[in-house]
């Protein structure tokens, strides 16, 4: 028996919690402390619920760049990660616009970790079954958390770099059966785009707000499903100069030059150009090394005092990084300190990047790491590592997209894909095309006032 709709935030209320009545942002708040409390799907934004974006500008004597390193903190999300969002969206347009109700169908999230997770929290939340669909050889720390949240998993071969897999058993087991399966497909359906331009993207510009010019002159991200860097959209929409950046591991080179290797950076480098990708709009490829995101992550984590005594970095900064960061964070970073380099950035200019989640799901990942480099590390190599993943940042590896034909080719890689799963030639084309994600993102003024009426009253205030 279909049980009534839990009641969530609509995409206005995440760009800008204020705009919920005070009790209930005071509710949301003190249901924190019960992570499973639905008045948590109110804390879905990138404010805490607060006034003030969750974000931290790097220090210089860290990044070796004049420009200002911007990074948002997805941690604070309920989940633990900001692809929480994107999962929550897309349930809750098909609740608005296709009439799902708890008890009618299973909730199925095809992932490589954040966004499963995520996918189990808020069906738990919603009162859904769910199963994520993911590789089996992710951290374990991921495995863990889907099924604290009552998730079922279902898993393929392989690891990050094989998810063309995840999505042919997605398509072929419950894409297949919209009887029985409702399928939260990230790659692909426009919410997760809806979300990061309208709530992550208007994170993105507040948060450089008094800092520098107060102006973003790149976004830097590392594409998973590639929503995040529908905020580069919103960003050129105020500031058309701006350069949006997308990063890949150099073991698993796709977009850059359709490498297919396998890599270490969980929660990105999937093989393909995924379909809510707005390609025209990236100007930017480069290439991080897997070795030194993880690298990165342990020096965030564990060498405050090698910073602190060998770096010159301010103790306070130093110890700001720690439990924060994890490797997709570290390649977010480092791709943002390129970037700067790259472009020339200088004192008053702004790169803005992501910190999706935090090191709480990958202390297996250190402990990997520490098998393979002989031991956990000294203050020397910690120093070392330091100033080669982040002050050491290479110019190598950078393709850019304004080339002739660059754009094109990976049109048609997108094409070639996702033709394969159904989708037509000509939606593909349109694409292409600026005004197709303009129009896409429109659409919230329509999804808006929906979600607010099948949800009803809001449950304070």
């Amino acid at each position: 028996m279909p049980q009534p709709i839990v009641p969530g935030p609509t995409y206005a209320e995440m760009r800008d919690p204020r705009r919920l009545p005070a009790a209930l942002r005071d509710a949301a708040n003190q249901a924190r402390q019960d992570e499973l409390n639905p008045l948590n799907l109110f804390n879905i934004n990138w404010k805490r619920t607060g006034d003030t974006v969750d974000a931290i500008v790097l220090p210089k004597e860290l990044t070796g760049v004049q420009a200002n390193i911007v990074v948002l903190s997805g941690r604070n999300f309920p989940s633990g990660s900001m692809k929480v969002g994107p999962a929550y969206t897309t349930l809750a347009e098909e609740e608005t616009l296709h009439g799902l109700r708890p008890g009618d169908k299973t909730v199925i999230g095809p992932s490589t970790g954040n966004f499963g997770i995520g996918t189990a929290y808020v069906g738990k939340l919603k009162g859904y079954a769910t199963v994520v669909v993911m590789p089996d050889n992710m951290s374990a720390e991921r495995y863990e958390r889907i099924r604290k949240y009552g998730g079922a998993l279902d898993l393929t071969p392989g690891t990050e770099s094989d998810v063309i897999l995840t999505l042919e058993r997605t398509h072929g087991e419950y894409v297949s059966k919209p009887d029985q399966y409702v399928v939260l497909a990230q790659f692909e359906l426009l919410p997760n785009y809806r979300f990061h331009r309208h709530v992550t993207g208007g994170a993105v510009v507040e948060a450089v707000q008094g800092i520098g010019n107060g102006q973003v002159a790149a976004f830097v991200s590392a594409p998973g499903s590639g929503g995040t860097l529908a905020a580069g959209d919103y960003v050129k929409s105020l500031w058309p100069d701006s350069k949006v950046v997308a990063l890949e591991p150099r073991e698993c080179p796709t977009l850059f030059c359709g490498g297919q290797g396998q890599h270490r950076i969980e929660g990105i480098g999937d093989k393909m150009v995924t379909l809510i990708h707005n390609i025209y709009n990236t100007d930017l490829l480069m290439l991080i090394h897997d070795e030194d995101t993880v690298r990165g992550m342990e020096v965030a984590q564990s060498g405050t005092q090698v910073l602190v005594d060998r770096l010159g970095v301010p103790r306070a900064a130093a110890e700001a990084l720690v439990g924060k960061l994890g490797p997709s964070c570290i390649c977010n970073i480092v791709g943002a300190i390129k970037a700067a380099k790259y472009l020339g950035l200088g004192p008053q200019e702004n790169v803005v990047t992501i910190a999706t989640d935090s090191y709480d799901r990958y202390p297996s990942v250190s402990r990997a790491l520490y098998a393979r480099s002989g031991g956990e590390p000294d203050a020397e190599t910690l120093e070392m590592w330091a100033k080669s993943v982040f002050m050491g940042a290479s110019l190598g590896e950078i393709v850019d997209l304004s080339a002739p034909g660059a754009h094109d080719r990976l049109q048609r890689m997108k094409a070639d894909l996702w033709t394969r799963f159904g989708y037509s030639e000509a939606y593909i084309k349109q694409m292409a095309g600026q005004e197709f994600w303009d129009a896409e993102y429109a659409k919230i003024e329509q999804i808006d006032p929906l979600i607010a009426q099948v949800r009803g009253a809001l449950p304070v205030g």
